[in-house]
């Protein structure tokens, strides 16, 4: 740590793990109502706890964001950040927001549209948030007597999250221009304004803790701009294949979808690499671990899974079935999650002055939660080509195939419980190193 100011990051990142720890909660209930009669029903239906899980991913995700970001822009801007007070003002209206949405969900407040069930009043709100956040970070940026690649990179992957937010406020009667400007928003944050974001974090823990040259890594994040601009943006179109689009968007969607996190993956190995041939000591090994097994896990879940189940000709038989569960868990973790606890486990330690601290809990939590989304994502995989030949191939009835899906589904359970196991174990880490004195 370098500036005082960093410290306000500390809350965010302790938020993060906590509601981490409700999502796991609620996506173990709802694998549960897969398996046996759901006696909840009357209190949490499907689309009521699925409502829940998604958007507890993306609150825990923002606050894992926006402490980072906290912790990022005193360092690489090298003075003081703007504002403390709005920092915390927009944590706690954050925090309110969040669980107000999910409480309201248990009492039917939502907009009923999938992914982006928050009433408008709510999305507003979130506006405030982002608009907040965009201020801060941007006068703490301006006062800087440099500007760097990271620190522009960062700065517009948090416009262009605010930006596509907007598309998700407006409801259009007709629903193939509705899903069209919705998908802007769930496709655009994810494969877009998520991947400059976190393009830009895993840069700068790969700064810090391999003591590489500063155009070593931003090359790559030049790239990845140019990537996101080309093959994030058009391969929108794979979500366009079958609401009404024309058809040459599965041509378009299904060419330029795979290559958004190859420039992660690029940086990442050759960095290693001139650490390799400079002979540099990596001291912090779990950070380490974390920052290799995200690039690894990130092209793994996001590139090869999403490439094979974006192709028009697959996608056509499994389109909404459990293969997309596999894709959108091996994803998001191995994008998103691990690239969060990455900085994480690398950023609170040092807010608490701690240069060396005991890593054995966070070795645990690596290997157990990449082996337990492993084995979940592939059981949902399996589940879902199932699904597709046996529903939509042979025209098997709905019931019956959820039949043969189920040990599948009872094996994404288990995972599941050991997943939480891990999760609970990084939360206790997260709050031992947050509540040390420093």
């Amino acid at each position: 740590m370098v500036f005082e100011s960093q410290k306000v990051a500390s809350k965010y990142f302790v938020i993060s793990a906590v509601f981490f720890g409700l999502q796991v909660v609620v996506g173990l209930l709802l694998i549960l109502k897969y398996i046996w009669p759901d006696p909840l029903i009357g209190i949490i239906p499907f689309n009521t706890a699925r409502a829940i899980h998604t958007n507890l991913l993306v609150v825990w995700m923002i606050f894992g964001f926006m402490g980072g970001t906290y912790y990022i822009v005193p360092e690489e801007s090298g003075t003081e950040l703007y504002s403390k007070k709005l920092a915390n003002l927009q944590f706690w209206l954050l925090l309110i927001g969040g669980l107000v949405g999910v409480v309201g969900f248990l009492f039917g407040w939502t907009a009923g549209r999938p992914l982006l069930e928050l009433p408008v009043e709510l999305k507003w709100a979130i506006v405030v948030v982002a608009l907040i956040f965009i201020f801060n970070v941007f006068m703490t940026m301006i006062r800087t007597k440099k500007w760097t690649a990271i620190q522009g990179m960062l700065l517009g992957g948090i416009v262009m999250l605010a930006v596509m937010w907007l598309f998700g406020i407006p409801f259009f009667k007709n629903l193939t221009l509705d899903y069209y400007y919705w998908w802007w928003v769930i496709h655009l944050w994810v494969e877009g304004a998520w991947e400059l974001i976190a393009a830009s974090l895993m840069a700068f823990v790969l700064l810090k803790i391999t003591g590489v040259e500063r155009q070593v890594i931003e090359k790559w994040l030049y790239v990845e701009v140019a990537l996101v601009l080309i093959t994030g943006i058009i391969g929108t179109g794979h979500h366009y294949y079958w609401i009404g689009t024309p058809g040459y968007w599965l041509w378009w969607g299904g060419i330029f979808s795979a290559l958004e996190p190859v420039p992660i993956v690029l940086m990442v190995f050759d960095t290693l690499n001139h650490v390799r041939h400079k002979k540099l000591e990596i001291t912090n090994r779990l950070v380490l671990y974390w920052t290799v097994g995200c690039a690894l896990f990130h092209f793994f879940g996001a590139a090869v899974m999403g490439m094979l189940h974006t192709l028009p000709q697959v996608n056509r038989w499994t389109h909404g079935t459990q293969v997309t569960a596999s894709h959108g868990h091996l994803a998001f973790f191995g994008a998103y999650a691990m690239l969060i606890l990455t900085v994480i486990y690398y950023a609170l330690p040092a807010l608490k002055g701690l240069k060396q601290f005991n890593q054995r809990k966070g070795f645990w939590v690596f290997w157990i939660t990449v082996s337990m989304m492993l084995t979940l994502g592939l059981a949902f995989g399996v589940a879902g080509v199932i699904q597709s030949y046996m529903q939509r191939g042979l025209g098997i009835d709905f019931l019956t195939v959820q039949g043969f899906m189920k040990p599948w589904f009872i094996a994404v359970f288990i995972a599941g419980l050991g997943f939480f196991i891990g999760v609970i174990l990084f939360i206790i880490d997260v709050l031992q190193i947050a509540m040390k004195k420093e």
